[in-house]
């Protein structure tokens, strides 16, 4: 493709997503491309996820399935034990998080030093305020005035920063909000999932020895990980695809029971049954889907999204001493005091009454966004604002048809404009976890590389 025109595609954002889908385009062979990666944070690779420096957050993935590369699934865990050659590591270990934002920092890294002069890969520090059309491309403007054409663009902006509370007085942990409050005062945490666990050992980090309360609809705490991993085989002709959730759960249930009668565990099956998540969360009519986020996600997540088995007995114990409590509850309400403490009111689960309860912060780890409709996240928005994008049907991402490609408020997928990573979760589901990114990332990269 020598003296061709060069197809130029721009990836808003620099977390874990963007990286990992800017390594895979750069494995694609000729120069008849170049990328460009726009991150506004000093460090690409970070994202919400990899940007914290506390020992204790780890990953809830195992060293040897974090790999960025799908055809590749060794690449961090050899990256890994050459950063720590005196390190005690095996198949079952989760290394800290932070450890793992450096591994994407200095890929991307590498990848930039290796295209240096071809022109392939450049990285852009700056914040995206807006694209829309221009010709017979795209036009992405950041914030310090400047403007680049692109004939792709792909969103890989993340996670939405935006509170998912209904609370004004609930404010994310390391926020500009999150000023000290008194270490032997009560904290709530909306929220008993694994932001909850980070949460918590933020908090005990700090140095906080008050009572951390941990409310959620079921006050259910996240289940630790098995020393091994014995995934059961299944085809997919075994899994009732297309049914409504009832009968699926009922033959969920069956499957484990089973399996923990013939001597497995529990995890064997929700580990089997992954490979086929995509699928059955496609497959399921919008009424199942539905009931699904509103009744029976709090369960799945807490056997899928597992915690390292340590981390659990911790919580455990903090539990047993009081100084952790999970508390089934919907907080309905929150007014400031004079004195600059929150008078939380909630609604215990099955209750029809309300109560007060005092505290000094309020955090939110509620989960994903509700309607990705109301994000503050200016290149979103403005795409929302012209008719470039919309919803999916549960309104908790863009909707995107299964290539990644977006679709207009006029139902019309575009051929220019794309979406990867959580950005796409209403058509995938589970499309938060490095495994699942780089899967789709390599199907992606076919796609706009073709």
């Amino acid at each position: 493709m020598t003296g061709a025109p060069r197809k130029s595609i721009v990836i808003v954002g620099g977390g874990a997503t963007g990286v990992i889908l800017a390594a895979h385009l750069m494995k694609v062979a000729g120069n008849g491309f170049r990328v460009t990666l726009i991150e506004k944070c000093e460090e690409v690779g970070r994202g919400l996820a990899y940007s914290t420096a506390l020992p204790d957050h780890r990953l809830n993935v195992t060293i040897e399935r974090m790999s960025a590369y799908a055809d590749d699934p060794l690449h961090f865990s050899r990256w890994f034990r050459a950063e720590h050659p005196d390190s005690r590591i095996d198949s079952q270990f989760f290394a800290e998080r932070s450890e793992y934002g450096r591994y994407l920092s200095q890929l991307f890294g590498g990848l930039l030093a290796s295209e240096a002069g071809t022109g392939r890969l450049r990285r852009i520090r700056g914040e995206c305020l807006s694209i829309q059309p221009a010709g017979s491309g795209l036009e992405v403007q950041l914030s310090d005035g400047t403007s680049l054409a692109a004939h792709v663009v792909v969103l890989a902006t993340g996670h939405a920063p935006d509170g998912l509370s209904e609370l004004p007085v609930a404010m994310r942990l390391g926020s500009s909000e999150d000023a000290p409050v008194d270490p032997k005062s009560r904290v709530v945490i909306l929220g008993s999932g694994l932001s909850m666990i980070d949460t918590w050992l933020s908090l005990r980090h700090r140095g906080h020895v008050g009572e951390i309360l941990a409310i959620s609809r079921r006050g259910l705490l996240p289940l630790p990980h098995a020393a091994t991993r014995n995934p059961i085989r299944l085809d997919v002709a075994d899994i009732p695809l297309g049914t409504e959730l009832s009968y699926f759960v009922r033959w969920f249930a069956e499957l484990i029971e089973e399996t923990e009668r013939a001597g497995g565990d529990w995890r064997d099956v929700i580990d089997g049954i992954r490979p086929f998540n995509r699928q059955i969360w496609r497959d399921w009519p919008a009424t199942a889907k539905r009931r699904f986020l509103e009744h029976t996600k709090a369960w799945w997540d807490i056997h899928r999204h597992r915690i390292p088995a340590d981390i659990h007995v911790r919580a455990e114990k903090a539990i047993e001493a009081g100084e952790l409590k999970l508390l089934a509850a919907k907080a309905v309400g929150a007014k400031e005091r004079d004195d600059g403490s929150i008078e939380l009111s909630l609604r215990r689960r099955g209750a029809t009454t309300v109560e007060a309860m005092s505290c000094s912060r309020v955090y939110d780890c509620s989960g994903f966004t509700k309607d990705i409709s109301g994000t503050s996240a200016e290149p979103l928005r403005s795409l929302f604002q012209q008719g470039l994008v919309r919803t999916d049907p549960l309104r908790i991402s863009l909707d995107v048809t299964t290539d990644c490609s977006v679709v207009d408020a006029a139902g019309r997928p575009s051929a220019k404009l794309f979406a990867a990573g959580p950005l796409t979760r209403g058509a995938f589901f589970e499309i938060d976890a490095v495994p699942d990114i780089r899967l789709q990332a390599a199907r992606l990269v076919e796609i706009i590389t073709t």
